[in-house]
């Protein structure tokens, strides 16, 4: 089966690294505008990104694109494991906790203790989902319950078990009040893991 025009151009990127509109279209054979519009489907699929911009011939610099570093990588994950080894490996456990608060409160920014609960727990959603945690707050009987639906560490945390105690000192600073883990990585009913914190007091 021939290949698309899409999975030619990301074999392009693959092999050249980088290339212009120009580039592809000489490469392809397609008009400017055939390559700009594959290149925004990709684009906004997160499968590339521009990268820099090139001076060709007069007038203004040209884009130039590559694969995204999404579908790169970027090797966060063994920095900030190898990271954490270092930082904690062997530590004693108030060391460790008074390490992982500190980490907290910088992540966590203002603490929103003097507004209304409710305002509390719109912030802290908010902050949450700044950091990449696709969060959202509900009530249940046992008082409000913040569900994590992504977890920005998942690379790391089976190694690293102690990031969700951190999770838990970011939503005390946060909120101004005690948390509880009441679920983690457990699946939703569409089988994507979760983690839920409980708030204890206002």
């Amino acid at each position: 089966m021939k290949p698309t025009t899409r999975l030619r151009i990301l074999a392009h990127f693959r092999k050249h690294q980088t290339a212009s509109v120009r580039e592809l279209s000489r490469f392809l054979g397609m008009t400017g505008a055939n390559i700009r519009h594959h290149l925004a489907v990709l684009e906004s699929n997160d499968l590339i990104e521009i990268v820099g911009q090139r001076k060709e011939g007069r007038g203004r610099p040209l884009h130039v694109y590559g694969l995204s570093r999404r579908v790169l990588g970027d090797g966060l994950d063994k920095l900030a494991g190898t990271l954490l080894d270092i930082w904690l490996g062997g530590a004693a456990d108030e060391r460790q906790e008074a390490g992982l608060r500190s980490v907290a409160e910088q992540l966590a920014g203002v603490t929103d203790a003097k507004v209304p609960v409710m305002k509390r727990l719109a912030r802290a959603v908010e902050r949450l989902n700044e950091l990449h945690y696709q969060a959202r707050w509900e009530a249940s009987a046992a008082g409000p319950r913040l569900i994590l639906g992504h977890c920005p560490y998942v690379a790391i945390v089976a190694d690293h078990p102690e990031l969700c105690r951190m999770d838990a000192f970011l939503l005390e600073t946060r909120l101004g009040s005690s948390v509880e883990q009441a679920a983690k990585l457990q699946l939703n009913d569409k089988g994507l893991p979760f983690c839920a914190f409980l708030m204890v007091g206002n």
